[in-house]
């Protein structure tokens, strides 16, 4: 449909992916370089700057693979849960998905490991060895590309505060229009975009949680699950406000969401135009 491609050329001129003329950009080009959807793309770029491509990685394999996560038999669900809480990781789905592969791949590091004895730790945390398997395949596909490309690939780093920053913004690079807001405290989700009001996916690590968070990136949207978002990490409206392209941010509808953003930005510019000085 016309629309829907003049959304989609919207949203790469968002991501910079496209020149003056509406041509690929040199960004855009090498963007187009891995099998991934654009914010996908823009965020695995941008962890080169932020030195958490390792991490990146792990998160685009997890995310472009078949969820992970098994409905049990019924009556299992509580025991499903517990099994997960293990993986669980209070920034968000993002990093929990990151432990999560790293547990598999822990699992699967003992070279005298049978091919049963992987599926059975995966049936125990009802979780799915074949979109695993899938995602241990793509991530190393990414980082063929990545050498092939010559683009650096940072020592991992995963666990420290830092390295939670720099995951979330290159998250951020890539996904400022997936942002939405809990606009009474419930879990009513506001999306900045497209204003429609979304609840938080069960596979969700902040689904039934005692502690919602304000601000949220997330990776989807889905009207055909009454309306969810799935993949969902806690950000700040300050480093959202840090890295937001200021011609998309103008471009938003207005909402109280964006009036509290446009104010963090206005408190931010004089840091900012210091900066630039520096610069």
């Amino acid at each position: 449909a016309p629309e829907n491609l003049m959304q989609a050329l919207e949203d790469l001129d968002y991501l910079a992916a496209l020149d003056n003329d509406g041509n690929l950009s040199e960004f855009g080009i090498i963007m187009s370089e891995f099998p991934l959807d654009p914010q996908l793309s823009k965020s695995l770029l941008a962890s080169c700057e932020f030195e958490c491509v390792d991490e990146m990685l792990t998160i685009a394999a997890m995310v472009t693979a078949p969820s992970c996560f098994l409905q049990g038999p019924p009556g299992t669900e509580e025991i499903a849960r517990s099994r997960w809480r293990r993986f669980l990781h209070p920034a968000g789905d993002h990093l929990t998905l990151i432990n999560v592969f790293n547990a598999f791949r822990a699992a699967t590091a003992s070279p005298t490991q049978p091919d049963s004895s992987t599926e059975k730790w995966c049936r125990d945390h009802f979780l799915s060895c074949s979109a695993l398997s899938m995602a241990e395949m793509i991530r190393a596909e990414l980082v063929e590309i990545m050498k092939r490309i010559e683009l650096p690939i940072s020592e991992p780093g995963f666990g420290s505060e830092e390295n939670l920053l720099s995951i979330k913004k290159a998250l951020l690079s890539g996904y400022f229009m997936h942002i939405a807001r809990d606009v009474d405290g419930s879990g009513n989700y506001l999306m900045l975009t497209h204003k429609q009001v979304a609840q938080l996916h069960p596979s969700s690590s902040y689904y039934n949680s005692r502690r919602i968070p304000e601000w949220v990136l997330f990776h989807e949207f889905s009207i055909s699950e009454s309306n969810s978002i799935r993949v969902v990490s806690e950000i700040s409206p300050h480093l959202f406000a840090e890295l937001v392209p200021q011609y998309y941010f103008s471009n938003l509808p207005p909402s109280e969401s964006k009036d509290i953003l446009q104010e963090v930005i206005n408190h931010l510019a004089p840091v900012s135009a210091t900066q630039e000085e520096q610069k």
